[in-house]
């Protein structure tokens, strides 16, 4: 039986997502990424290789801990579509590591007979630090007639819903507590030998940002 989708009538600003922990990283999972993405990055899956540029071991692709927090938004927003998705790197995850994903919803809005809700996403670790953060926009149907409706190539429901926020815009306050202060970032960075493909800078580099702008249809 397939899973029961999500509609926009039930959801309400401060709503926690289920959070998602993953299994430990380990060395077969960065090997299976690195083939399946195509990045052969040998800081990722050489284990000689990470540490004669000064790493302890190798380390997970950031865009393998993405990948964790889309599959949490694709398990919660089941029959949405994902408008907008982007996040921020903070922490380097090490093998052995377990990744935990989390999220709230941190706004909702509809006009139109269109219906968005905003979802503050954050990953941390088997220590409670902060890994990730970011956010995604996801679009839903108003209700299930809602839905029946526009499939049988009716109108929309149109309910006028003004924005609604959350009151207090920071972050959560477990991410909060385990966000180090942004001298602690660099010191943690500095000491993990963050490095680029291409590069193994000796300082912090810029805080890298990725985005997916295209729409995609969330997992049902």
């Amino acid at each position: 039986m397939p899973a029961r989708k999500l509609y926009f009538e039930a959801i309400r600003v401060g709503d926690e997502l289920p959070a998602l922990a993953k299994a430990p990283v380990d060395r077969v999972q960065l090997s299976r990424y690195a083939g399946a993405s195509g990045d052969f990055n040998p800081v990722h899956v050489d284990e000689l290789y990470a540490k004669s540029v000064g790493m302890p071991s190798v380390y997970a692709p950031g865009m393998l801990v993405m990948g964790m927090l889309g599959q949490l938004i694709s398990d919660w927003a089941r029959g949405g579509q994902m408008r907008r998705y982007n996040v921020r790197f903070i922490k380097m995850v090490w093998p052995g590591d377990t990744v935990v994903c989390k999220g709230r919803v941190s706004d909702r809005h509809g006009s139109g007979g269109r219906y968005f809700v905003e979802i503050d996403l954050w990953a941390e670790n088997q220590k409670g630090e902060l890994l990730m953060k970011g956010s995604s926009q996801i679009q839903l149907f108003y209700s299930l007639e809602d839905e029946n409706r526009q499939r049988s190539g009716q109108s929309p429901i149109v309910v006028e819903v003004p924005r609604e926020s959350l009151s207090n815009a920071a972050a959560p306050a477990s991410a909060t507590s385990a966000a180090p202060s942004e001298g602690g970032d660099e010191a943690d960075e500095r000491r993990e030998g963050v490095t680029s493909k291409k590069t193994v800078p000796r300082e912090k580099p810029a805080a890298k940002t990725a985005t997916l702008p295209s729409a995609k249809k969330a997992k049902k």
